[in-house]
Formats: C-alpha cells, sequence, structure tokens
C-alpha cells in the first residue's frame, strides 16, 4: 500500500453529476487522496483497476455491464496475489439488506445522495484501516466472504426442466442431467453427459431460478451441479480446479469460491 500522502483513488459512478459530487466532496474532505480516473461503467471499472492499481474503489452498485459488486467479484478473481488489494467503499441508494451486508464487512458503503457527514465516516474507516496496514490477504478473504454473502438466491421453487433450442426444435433437458452451465457471451452453454445446448438467459438471471443447494457457482461464468463433482484438485500454485462425472474437460474455480472445497 502506497504511503498516507500519496494515496490514489478511482470513482466508478454512471450518474455524471454524481460522479463530480463525490469528486468534489473527497478534494473538500480529503485533499491528500489523489482521483486517478473516474469511469461509468463496469467493465471499465475492471480494466482502470488492473492497469492503475488504485489503492481505494468507490463503487456504484448499479451500474451498466457489470454491477459494482460482479466487478469487485472479478477482481477477487483476477488480482495478483503478491499485491495489495484495493479498499473498496459501494455506492448505493438506500436499500436496508446492502447496509447490514456492510456493517461488519471489509468493505464500506455511502449512501446517494452523498451527505458529507457520512462521506467523513467512510474516509475516517479508510484512513484507520490503512494505519493499521492488514495482511492485504486476509483483506481480501473478508471482502470474498462478504460478496459470497451477497450472492443471487434461488427462486423457491427452483427450474427442473431446460428449455433448449437447437435448430428448429426445443429440447427438453432435465435439471438433474445438467452438469455444469457456462456463461458464453449473451448465452449459457448447458452441458451434459453426452451434449451441449445453449440457452439465452444471463447467468444472473439464472442462478435466480436453479437450486443454489445442488448447484454451485464455482466461477463468475460457472455453474456446476455438485453431484458430478468428482474430486477437487489444487496445483503447485494453490489454484483449485474440478474433476467431473461423465466429462473429460477440468473446471477452474476461483479464489472467491474457494471456500466451498476447503474440506474436500
Amino acid at each position: 500500500m502506497t504511503t498516507p500522502s500519496n494515496l490514489r483513488a478511482l470513482i466508478a459512478e454512471d450518474e455524471p453529476i454524481l460522479a463530480a459530487a463525490l469528486k468534489q466532496a473527497l478534494q473538500r474532505l480529503w485533499p491528500e487522496l489523489q482521483i486517478i480516473a473516474s469511469v461509468d461503467n463496469g467493465q471499465a471499472v475492471v480494466e482502470q483497476t488492473l492497469r492503475q492499481r488504485p489503492d481505494i474503489l468507490f463503487l456504484d452498485i448499479k451500474m451498466p455491464g457489470k454491477t459494482g459488486l460482479e466487478a469487485a467479484q472479478e477482481l477477487a478473481e483476477e488480482w495478483p496475489d503478491n499485491e495489495a488489494f484495493p479498499l473498496i467503499v459501494f455506492v448505493t441508494a438506500y436499500d436496508e439488506y446492502a447496509i447490514n451486508a456492510f456493517e461488519h464487512a471489509a468493505a464500506d458503503y455511502v449512501l446517494k445522495p452523498i451527505s458529507d457527514a457520512r462521506l467523513g465516516k467512510t474516509i475516517a474507516r479508510l484512513q484507520q484501516r490503512l494505519q493499521q496496514n492488514d495482511d492485504s490477504n486476509s483483506a481480501l478473504e473478508r471482502l470474498i466472504g462478504q460478496l459470497n454473502n451477497m450472492q443471487p438466491k434461488s427462486a423457491a421453487e427452483p427450474l427442473t426442466m431446460i428449455r433448449a433450442a437447437v435448430g428448429n426444435q426445443i429440447r427438453m433437458i432435465p435439471i438433474n442431467e445438467v452438469i455444469y452451465f457456462e456463461a458464453t457471451d449473451k448465452y449459457i452453454n448447458v452441458v451434459t453427459a453426452d451434449s451441449e445446448s445453449l440457452i439465452r438467459t444471463s447467468l444472473k438471471d439464472l442462478l435466480q431460478q436453479i437450486d443454489g443447494r445442488q448447484f454451485w457457482q464455482v466461477h463468475r461464468g460457472t455453474v456446476v451441479n455438485h453431484q458430478c463433482i468428482q474430486m477437487a484438485i489444487r496445483d503447485e500454485s494453490g489454484k483449485l480446479s474440478l474433476k467431473l462425472r461423465g466429462r473429460s474437460e477440468a473446471l477452474a474455480v476461483s479464489r472467491v469460491f474457494a471456500h466451498l472445497f476447503r474440506q474436500m
């Protein structure tokens, strides 16, 4: 982490007036903090953060492309092991669930419209964490735990059948035959022991329709039927992959979801 006099921050907010207001408030309340960039979509957050390595991220939760939560998840997966992960502040409209999730977690939050009083408290928390010089891996682990708790919840009555288009036909796939789902552009690849079929939906929407007790997300683009997992394998660098029953390929497990396999 850089010294307190040389701290750098990135702002992600898709509403220009709010982004400018946040920047002005930070310059007024924390003049030593350098605002290195302001972006308006989730993909730019990931790209600019990986490129510029800021110390602090102010992330709007609802942005086009990727939400702030999705961007944070992708950064947690892609961040180099030997570098300190940025401190994260989520910017959100009032939402009781979000506030409860942030109260005792690695990330902080500020509410829209942003007030100097609340932002001042956030700045004080950030400065305290910077002075404590927490181990970056433990801070990242806490953030990963928080992101896991905020994953979409499955529906009360999950899907039992997948309808997939194959040419001019509709193929009916029993959910129990699905080994894993893999996101690819605007489609989801539905993989069984002997076939692959595409359905047009997002992974976020799919997760809300399937049983989370049966299907585990193991990567930001992969959801696997845990009953089809034969073993989890850790390589020399510590990265996990899954060997599946009925398929020859291995599935990568990101660090965000590695906790699912700690006892395997």
